[in-house]
Order: C-alpha cells, then sequence, then structure tokens
C-alpha cells in the first residue's frame, strides 16, 4: 500500500462539519449533497478514531485541514484556533492551514500572521467563490504579499461551483495567471484542478512553476484526458491528491487514481511525493 496525503480534509468534528450537517446546511453547499452519492450521510460528526481509521484502511498518513473565513459575506467561519487545536492533539495526523476574509484588511493580514507564528498553522486557504470575488481582485493582495514573507502556500478555491446566485467566473484559472505572474515565489495550490476550464488551468500550471493542481472534490475515473496528457509529462511535478472528504471518499479515489492510465511515478508523485515536497514533510 502506498502513502499518501490527501491536501483537503475537513476533519468530521461539529465545528467543522456545521455548515454541512443537515438540516441546516449552508446554503451554498446543498447541492453539493444532492450531487455527490453518500455524501449527505457522512456530513456528521464521528468520533476521531473512526476517521483515522478509515485513513488507515487508504494508507492515508497525513491530510490537510483549513480554517475558513467568509464572515463578511456570510456570517461563516472556521477559526484558526480550532485547526490549531486539531493540529495539536493530532500532530501525527494533521497540517492545519489558515483561513481569511480579504474584507477585513490589515485584520485578516495580521490574523494569517499570528495563525503561522503564534499558532503553528502552515497553509492558508481561501474561497473566492463565497466572498464573491475573482482570485486576481486587489483585495487579496495583501494575503498573498504576507504569504511570500511567511513562505507558506496557498490553497485557493479554483472550479465551478454550485451555488446558482454567484457567476461561476470566480473560479476561472485564468484569474491566477495574473496572480502567479505578480507574485512568482508564492506556492499557489488551485483547488478542484480547475475543473471545467482544463485546457486554461493546464497552460496556467505550465506556464508558472509556482503553481500546483489539486484534485479535491473530483472523481478520478472522471478525469479528462487532457489532464492526465500532461500530469504524465510536464505536471508531473506538480499535482497534488486530495479528497474534501467526507465529500468524496479515500477508498473510492485512492482506487480510481490507482486504476488511470499513468506512469506508477506519476502516480506515486500524486499520491504522496509532489505533496511531501511542496509541505515539507519528510520522506
Amino acid at each position: 500500500m502506498r502513502k499518501v496525503i490527501d491536501v483537503r480534509v475537513t476533519p468530521r468534528v461539529k465545528e467543522c462539519l456545521g455548515s454541512w450537517t443537515p438540516p441546516n446546511t449552508f446554503p451554498p453547499y446543498r447541492k453539493y449533497l444532492e450531487r455527490y452519492p453518500g455524501a449527505k450521510e457522512r456530513m456528521y460528526p464521528i468520533p476521531m478514531e473512526e476517521m483515522f481509521a478509515e485513513m488507515d484502511r487508504s494508507g492515508v498518513v497525513k491530510a490537510v485541514i483549513g480554517g475558513a473565513d467568509i464572515e463578511t459575506t456570510w456570517g461563516r467561519k472556521i477559526t484558526d484556533d480550532v485547526i490549531a487545536d486539531l493540529v495539536r492533539k493530532y500532530p501525527d495526523r494533521f497540517i492545519g492551514f489558515a483561513g481569511a476574509d480579504p474584507f477585513k484588511g490589515m485584520a485578516a493580514v495580521r490574523g494569517v500572521e499570528r495563525a503561522v507564528r503564534e499558532l503553528g498553522l502552515r497553509g492558508l486557504s481561501l474561497d473566492p467563490w463565497l466572498h464573491g470575488l475573482q482570485a486576481n481582485d486587489k483585495r487579496y493582495y495583501p494575503l498573498y504579499t504576507k504569504a511570500v514573507e511567511l513562505g507558506i502556500p496557498i490553497n485557493i478555491h479554483t472550479s465551478q461551483h454550485f451555488h446558482s446566485d454567484m457567476p461561476m467566473e470566480t473560479g476561472n484559472p485564468s484569474n491566477l495567471d495574473e496572480v502567479a505572474c505578480h507574485f512568482p515565489e508564492l506556492k499557489l495550490i488551485a483547488r478542484h484542478a480547475g475543473w471545467p476550464w482544463v485546457l486554461p488551468m493546464v497552460a496556467v500550471a505550465w506556464r508558472h512553476e509556482n503553481v500546483y493542481i489539486e484534485l479535491s472534490g473530483l472523481a478520478p475515473r472522471y478525469l479528462h484526458t487532457d489532464y492526465l496528457r500532461h500530469f504524465d509529462t510536464v505536471l508531473q511535478d506538480r499535482v497534488l491528491y486530495g479528497t474534501s472528504y467526507p465529500v468524496l471518499t479515500w477508498e473510492r479515489t485512492i482506487k480510481e487514481l490507482e486504476a488511470l492510465p499513468l506512469k506508477e511515478e506519476t502516480k506515486e508523485k500524486i499520491l504522496y511525493r509532489n505533496a511531501a515536497r511542496l509541505l515539507g514533510i519528510e520522506e
């Protein structure tokens, strides 16, 4: 069994699942529970030991968990302290990323600094579709600058979504092109692989060596052939495995990824080695 690092996981605790759990599911999330088989039944807290047993059965040795701050637009937040507490309790299992609300200005910037320097978090998670912004909106730029200064990667939603009141253009990977031009030292993780903008995503990542493609929320069996062609060649070192667990499961996604017509070396890099290098995990 291969070792696996999942770069996008929601711990199954009340503090992190609150926006997902029926019957009070956060409106932008409701359609996800309808479209992903079995997801609704997985949106309830379970003992951490049960979650870790699921990880062990699939070889998942580390999971990245993240805060979220959409208070200005939606009044919701998973605090950095909640994430840091989980990392402190389970340091062998979790790596923590902060969350930030760009509308909070310098307070958000100072929050990221605190999360990294005082709480020990190791990245930043951003949600343009829930902020009602695009990734190249200048309100994000102070956060990008701080991330470069701190030497942390940013995992940023880069895909369509199911909140029909908000244009899906917020997730177009072409928005990352300008960001990567302005911040060549910033490690940008394009969450959900920029789908359905497959070739634009490939082009942005091929063009910018600081852009990574992350597969969470996508069933590997349905990955577009243009992804696979480039994953096996020019992008082999910059593709990261993720699930958006509990939306998708490790059992399903790892099995499907292993069945893809990719080189064994590519699978090893996607499932473990690329994330280990990016996150500074000793192999």
